[in-house]
């Protein structure tokens, strides 16, 4: 099974037990023509490391209200919510990327970035690290700035509470202290193995992005054994039903803590990642309690 060796041919470990695995959805159609993809995103138990946010190519011209009725549900639910920023294999110049990233930030509250095409090379390593290094410090400003309007909100006092603390006039409202957050994610959509550098820039790298008949006689890095399996995702479609266990497998051997599989194809230049699998019900079993009827 050419998919549990290195191309040094060590057996790699598995990737951890069901549990561990998680999705990362790479980008639904607008929130308009596929309401049913983003409502399955916000039911309870949904083991989702993250979901991609593409409002056109982009954060688009302007705030779009299905987006972001779709975005804050996301947030409510606890869902990291990423913004699709393209990177067309590093040939976006730095300021086009940092204006899209203002306007992901502004309008829609997103957690992080999905990079898009992110180059592999090595020739890009210092412009990426440029990059990732702005992003991370426009996400802490929107979170200073959202934590300093958060203090002073309040909350209104349980009816028939008991006794209060010393000091707090009865019927007083209880203020509201900012939750605590995790720091911003980055995702790098290479869809390659890249240079083993831009493993220290992301918090989590796509290795592999295509179809199943690819995947399936996949090999990985060796340099991706000295990582945790949270590092890394594998994207695949046109997974036939039949072979979601091995799907499964390849991608725990391989090192990979999150997966996005489909029975879509890009056939005639679709998009395979806009709709459901037909198979939704079946692959949330796989990977963790069911959450649908």
């Amino acid at each position: 099974m050419p998919h549990l060796m290195t191309p040094g041919g060590t057996l790699r470990a598995p990737a951890g037990p069901t549990g561990r695995t998680g999705f990362g959805v790479p980008g639904w159609a607008h929130p308009m023509l596929a309401p049913v993809e983003w409502a399955a995103l916000t039911q309870p138990g949904l083991p989702l490391h993250w979901a991609v946010l593409d409002v056109a190519g982009g954060p688009g011209a302007r705030p779009d209200p299905y987006c972001l009725a779709a975005a804050a549900r996301l947030r409510e639910s606890g869902v990291t919510v990423l913004g699709h920023l393209g990177m067309r294999d590093g040939t976006r110049s730095f300021g086009e990327l940092v204006s899209d990233a203002h306007r992901f930030l502004d309008w829609y509250s997103v957690d992080g970035f999905y990079l898009a095409r992110c180059p592999a090379g090595r020739a890009h390593l210092t412009e990426t690290a440029r990059t990732v290094t702005t992003l991370r410090a426009l996400c802490a400003q929107q979170r200073r700035y959202q934590d300093r309007h958060t203090v002073g909100l309040v909350a209104p006092g349980p009816r028939g509470a008991g006794p209060r603390a010393p000091g707090t006039r009865a019927g007083a409202d209880a203020v509201v202290a900012p939750a605590a957050r995790p720091r911003a994610a980055l995702v790098f959509g290479h869809g390659t193995h890249p240079h083993p550098g831009y493993a220290d820039l992301a918090d989590q790298l796509v290795t592999f992005s295509g179809c199943w008949t690819d995947y399936r006689w996949s090999q990985a890095a060796e340099w991706t054994a000295d990582h945790p399996p949270e590092r890394f995702c594998h994207l695949v479609h046109g997974v036939p039903r039949m072979h979601i266990d091995e799907a499964l497998r390849v991608a725990r051997w391989q090192g990979a803590g999150t997966v996005w599989f489909t029975d879509r194809t890009d056939k005639e230049g679709q998009n395979p990642w806009e709709a459901l699998p037909g198979y939704w019900d079946e692959l949330v079993s796989r990977i963790g309690p069911g959450v649908s009827e």
